[in-house]
């Protein structure tokens, strides 16, 4: 029998109903942001500030997600399994992009082959730092005092890392003595140049400044083309007659390889809204990293480049994992 009362009463059900889906939806439209650091450093404080920017263009929650470990092979091989939806993003340096294949004879994802580019997020130029009580008080004081008979250590935040890269780059422009001395992250590394057991460090501006600014270190040279607008009296190795060492630790923004072209395409629209925010204009003020968005095309020509650069220098100078 037809009973009119029952779709009077199904009516507000069914759109109780399409309200919870519609609301179960919308809580699973969470992104991943996935770092390949632990909280506190650069990359950790870089990846918080462009998710809560990314949330705003996005219009979902973007969360970070801490997957340090493996020289970022942790991190990579979450991300290279995750649907490819866009979902999952992975915040990386250029060492488990471009460094790690020439490193690691078996790693355990490929980067040209599990990741999608989406934008190149920021360039962070690296810098020379000595002790205050080192007695190269200029960037040609610290070369000649490598040059010598006794040389100096130098301290990296890793084999591999791009101090690593870079102090290799000084020494083959200087032809100098120089004893590498890695160490399991920065922050060591940059304690034991302020106490003197290392005689410099090779370092992210953005992970100095702040030592820079206190007086507990000097800047006294930086890997980079142009000087730095925070360190406008620090030279470049270029101007000190140290020619090729320019190392450039970016950090940039991938998806999973499938993810589709219109994805990747929107998530990029998106990340060059924030990266035009006062926010993100503001966090580069104060760490001396440059805004660097690109295109997807552009980031990948640029990561072919740096896979080529870096894994020259690694294979010629025979540079291994186990150094």
């Amino acid at each position: 029998m037809f009973h009119p009362n029952r779709f009077r009463i199904m009516g507000p059900l069914a759109a109780a109903l399409l309200g919870l889906a519609a609301f179960g939806a919308q809580a699973q439209s969470v992104t991943s942001l996935v770092v390949a650091f632990p909280p506190g450093g650069p990359a950790d404080s870089l990846a918080r500030v462009v998710a809560t920017q990314l949330e705003k263009e996005l219009k979902q929650t973007v969360v970070v997600e801490n997957k340090p470990g493996g020289n970022g092979a942790i991190a990579a091989s979450q991300v290279a399994r995750a649907r490819p939806d866009g979902q999952t993003l992975f915040l990386s340096s250029v060492g488990a992009i471009s460094i790690n294949p020439a490193l690691y004879p078996k790693l355990i994802y490929d980067p040209a082959k599990d990741f999608a580019p989406v934008s190149l997020l920021v360039s962070t130029p690296e810098v020379l730092i000595v002790g205050p009580g080192s007695p190269s008080k200029t960037a040609k004081d610290f070369v000649a005092r490598a040059k010598s008979q006794k040389g100096v250590t130098m301290a990296s935040s890793g084999v591999g890392s791009m101090p690593h890269m870079a102090i290799v780059q000084l020494k083959l422009s200087t032809q100098a003595n120089v004893l590498h001395v890695p160490y399991k992250g920065a922050a060591p590394a940059i304690t034991d140049t302020i106490g003197g057991q290392v005689d410099g460090f090779i370092g992210d501006i953005s992970g100095l400044m702040s030592n820079i600014k206190a007086g507990k270190v000097k800047a006294l040279a930086i890997a980079a083309p142009k000087r730095s607008r925070l360190l406008p009296d620090v030279p470049t190795f270029d101007e000190l007659g140290v020619p090729n060492v320019y190392a450039n630790n970016w950090y940039g923004l991938f998806a999973p390889k499938n993810t589709p072209a219109d994805k990747i395409a929107s998530l990029n629209a998106a990340v060059q809204k924030v990266m035009s925010s006062p926010e993100l204009k503001a966090y580069a003020d104060a760490s001396g990293v440059e805004l660097s968005p690109t295109t997807p095309q552009e980031f990948g020509d640029m990561i072919a480049e740096d896979t080529k650069k870096w894994g020259d220098l690694i294979r010629a100078e025979g540079i291994t994992a186990n150094e």
